[in-house]
């Protein structure tokens, strides 16, 4: 079995003006897929917004640089993800298909495989 960690982007200003209803069919489509993912979900989180990132990074000096926001300036933000164990890319495919973000016009979720060093 390998691993799939799922990203999930999108407009943070576009999440933050969901109504509570439509909040609440966003949790309630995201309960869906961890239970459909069941045993094969080894983990999620929803992120703070990016506004509120910090940023590491080391400058040509080797010195660290600590920035406020995220990396990238960029509209998309990441706004959580999942950790997927599954037997290949196509039951993954099938399974993120059920995240509401993958329909929405400002957000998508990107599928990446984790490298097994071991």
């Amino acid at each position: 079995m390998a691993k799939y960690m799922l990203l999930i982007f999108g407009d943070a200003a576009a999440w933050e003006t969901l109504t509570p209803a439509e909040r609440q069919a966003l949790e309630a489509a995201h309960a869906d897929f961890r239970a459909a993912a069941g045993p094969r979900l080894r983990g999620g989180e929803e992120l703070e917004s990016p506004s509120v990132a910090t940023t590491l990074r080391a400058r040509v000096d080797g010195e660290l640089l600590l920035t406020d926001g995220p990396f990238l300036e960029t509209k998309e933000g990441l706004g959580g993800f999942y950790l997927l164990e599954a037997g290949d890319l196509d039951e993954v495919v099938k399974l993120a298909g059920m995240l509401p973000e993958v329909r929405a016009g400002h957000s998508g979720v990107e599928i990446r495989p984790v490298v097994d060093h071991g």
